[in-house]
């Protein structure tokens, strides 16, 4: 597939190479190099720009990934690494960095006044899900930190535990520790994760999508007070799927290893992340021990009532492909403030006093991090959570993070080689500040930097004010608005309504049909147009209808435009969706979501089979402007389904394609895409629980009076509407070659927490991608 010409008519000078198309599929990773090579090849593209597709399978994109970009915009490729996630070309002709930062809003309050927020979903193409918020989110995106006491430490060593004549006056109950366990000692049962805290911190459960290929430690015995304890720690390397298991070190209780093995990866290695694994080329090149392989040791090593302990233990489970029901995670069962985490290294010194991770060591010794967090359980359990608390590990971290920024890297080199650096440490190694526009209410925990510009004021709409004026001054700023926080009641029926809408608009009924008709060939028609979720009969009509859920809406959509007024089995039917208090607006609703800047290059094909994307490579030449083929899989049997979806550079090679995909030679139904990837993914995700049979209502019609709240200026639909524009309007303003970025955090309270949101783009970025191929 031949990239087209540049609009100058320029042809590739002698003795460049053109990029031509993959002659096969490849993975995310190994894509998103070629794409680097194709730009370091050809500087005379000039513009700052970002990739079109998000290499996270699950669209989902960290803090700390975020914040991997955010840092690769103020120093570039030559003092830290490129982005893992996505890829943004030229980043020395950016010109300056803006964040908005909306407070108190999530990734529903997006979808369920999805109309309203019109100049965000238009303006930006680059859409990702963010996860659950943490109590720093600021901290965590740029380096902003709140403020600490960190009482009187003098006498404290450096590395060691406090003797009691150093102990800081603190206040026990207010310790996060004591309040999750008391201040009693605990048995191994109680510092075991719950199956709830296993969900909100993503560790692999049976029956949730992404683990249909994991394979269970039949680890189903009782589990007592008594229970062995085993030590677990992997290493990984980044391949062209991803990060994949290259070591892993299981330690029993008594400090004996019982299974220390290198693995060899089954895609291509990518990078072997040496600095942290230890692993090289050279060590795992005669390796032939397969994931398959660990699998089965690990399963015949571990007794029926095996407790596994780790540091952030769902990250080795997910690079086994293992689910275990009973886990002890080190850096949950310390629990530290804001919902932060203590490092490993940091707790071995504080608690153990014992040095890890030494820098003078080729990566980490796996072997000792695990023995290390069944040391620390094991402290725990025979001093309980008082004796911990009177540590005050919060004060020690924050007097090391203190001692730290004494040390500062003298140069942006420096920095690169210490990867936890915010972004603010990376502006102030460049000489560069960082502008902060907040209202006077969000500061007043806020601790001061000496290259933060913090602008304080009085509402949102001086903010947006100063942020006119003050931005061009900056290369760097970040711009927060706040907004009134639904209750918690309130924010739950918002998502359940949010959730049942989706279903309500994905559901067709159809009809009517002959009481003789023919209900497979009927069935067979309608899985034509896409996966079927449920197909019922209805029979409380003269005549037979279909009710039919389909799991994606363009599904839906299709089957409508394409069956309704049609003769039928000799019948003329009506194909419609319900009509609710939910589905009034779907006719527009439908139209914008085509219209989304993120849908408007991509088709939706049913009826594809296995073979597809072959004979779709095969034929590249007739799908110019190819950047992407999406092909879902089925999430408890990882097979591929009969749909995908094709991103295209432009609207017009869209439309072309999929003209001649819908034409005699590859007979597939089709239109244009209507749901962003990440809602897809978002959504597919409901709990069954939260869906009703289609017309049911979900609560009363609101009061007059609840109506007329609606229209007041403060209602989450209201602000969508009237921010979004204010917010659009700053953007028309910001100068060419500005990185913007709009986050809506999420939101966090007693009753669970809801995922963010965040937007993308660069002020006049070009429009030329990098193909790629993602499943």
């Amino acid at each position: 597939m031949e990239p087209e010409k540049e609009k100058t008519g320029r042809q590739p000078k002698k003795g460049r190479k053109r990029r031509r198309a993959p002659s096969k599929l490849v993975g995310a990773a190994e894509a998103m190099r070629a794409g680097w090579e194709f730009e370091e090849r050809h500087p005379e593209v000039k513009k700052a720009r970002l990739s079109t597709i998000l290499f996270a399978e699950n669209c989902e994109v960290t803090h700390a990934q975020l914040c991997e970009l955010l840092k690769y915009a103020v120093l570039g490729k030559s003092s830290v690494p490129k982005p893992s996630w996505c890829q943004l070309f030229h980043q020395n002709n950016l010109n300056n960095v803006v964040v908005f930062v909306l407070q108190g809003m999530s990734q529903l309050h997006f979808y369920r006044f999805y109309l309203e927020f019109g100049f965000l979903r238009k303006a930006f193409r680059h859409k990702f899900r963010l996860p659950s918020p943490s109590s720093d989110f600021l901290a965590d995106i740029v380096g902003l930190q709140k403020k600490r006491t960190t009482g009187d430490l003098s006498k404290t060593v450096e590395g060691s535990l406090p003797s009691a004549g150093s102990k800081v006056s603190i206040n026990l109950q207010n310790d996060p520790i004591i309040q999750k366990y008391g201040s009693k000692k605990v048995g191994l049962t109680r510092c075991l994760l719950t199956k709830e805290e296993m969900k909100t911190f993503h560790f692999p459960l049976q029956g949730f999508p992404d683990c249909e290929n994991f394979v269970p430690t039949k680890c189903n015995g009782a589990v007592t007070d008594n229970s062995p304890l085993f030590g677990l720690d992997c290493e990984m390397c980044l391949t062209s799927k991803g990060r994949e298991l290259t070591r892993i070190s299981l330690v029993a209780e008594g400090g004996g290893c019982v299974m220390d093995e290198l693995v060899k990866p089954d895609n291509k290695i990518l990078d072997y992340l040496t600095s942290f694994s230890g692993i090289t080329k050279k060590i795992l090149d005669p390796v032939a021990t397969k994931l398959k392989d660990v699998q089965r040791q690990l399963k015949a090593l571990l007794p029926p009532s095996a407790v596994l302990v780790g540091h952030s233990l769902d990250v080795d489970l997910k690079a086994l492909k293992m689910i275990h029901p009973y886990v002890i995670d080190t850096s949950l069962l310390y629990v530290r403030e804001q919902g932060r985490r203590f490092k490993l290294k940091f707790l071995a010194k504080a608690i153990l006093g014992k040095d890890i991770q030494n820098p003078d060591k080729l990566g980490h010794d796996a072997k000792e991090d695990a023995r290390t967090t069944l040391e620390l359980a094991r402290y725990f359990l025979k001093y309980g959570p008082k004796k911990i608390a009177e540590l005050n590990l919060e004060a020690l971290a924050s007097q090391q993070e203190l001692q730290g920024a004494d040390q500062e890297p003298s140069n942006a080199t420096e920095v690169a080689q210490q990867p936890n650096k915010s972004v603010l440490e990376c502006l102030d190694s460049v000489g560069q500040k960082l502008l902060f526009l907040t209202r006077d209410a969000d500061t007043s925990e806020l601790s001061s930097t000496k290259n933060c510009q913090t602008i304080k004021c009085l509402s949102n709409k001086e903010v947006l004010e100063q942020a006119r004026v003050e931005i061009p001054l900056f290369p760097f700023t970040v711009v927060q608005l706040s907004f009134e926080m639904l209750s918690p009641a309130l924010m739950e029926e918002m998502n359940k309504r949010m959730r049942i809408k989706w279903t309500e608009i994905s559901t067709v009924y159809a009809g009517p049909f002959s009481k003789h008709c023919d209900l497979g060939a009927l069935r067979r028609l309608f899985k034509s147009f896409g996966p079927v979720r449920s197909m019922s009969l209805v029979l409380e009509t003269h005549q037979p209808h279909f009710c039919v859920q389909y799991e994606v809406l363009e599904a839906a959509q299709l089957a409508i435009e394409s069956l309704d007024g049609t003769v039928v089995e000799d019948t003329c039917i009506k194909v419609q969706r319900p009509v609710t208090e939910l589905t009034l607006d779907c006719d527009t609703l439908v139209n914008e979501l085509q219209r989304d800047s993120e849908n408007r290059g991509t088709i939706y094909l049913a009826g594809v089979s296995r073979t597809f994307k072959e004979h779709l490579l095969q034929q590249s030449s007739l799908f110019l402007g190819l950047e992407a083929v999406i092909l879902p899989k089925d999430l408890r049997s990882g097979k591929q389904k009969k749909y995908c979806f094709l991103k295209f550079k432009s609207f017009s090679s869209a439309q072309r394609a999929l003209s001649i995909l819908k034409g005699k030679d590859w007979k597939l139904k089709g239109r244009h895409a209507l749901t962003p990837r990440h809602l897809h993914t978002w959504l597919r995700g409901t709990p069954p629980e939260s869906r009703r049979a289609p017309g049911l209502r979900v609560v009363p019609p609101p009061s007059e009076q609840q109506a007329l709240q609606a229209l007041k200026v403060d209602h989450p639909k209201i602000a969508a509407w009237h921010w979004g524009r204010k917010i659009g309007k700053l953007y028309y303003s910001l100068c060419p070659g500005t990185l913007c970025l709009i986050l809506l955090p999420g939101t966090k309270s007693t009753h669970g927490s809801l995922p963010g949101l965040g937007l993308m783009g660069i002020k006049n970025e070009e429009d030329n991608i990098t193909p790629n191929i993602c499943s």
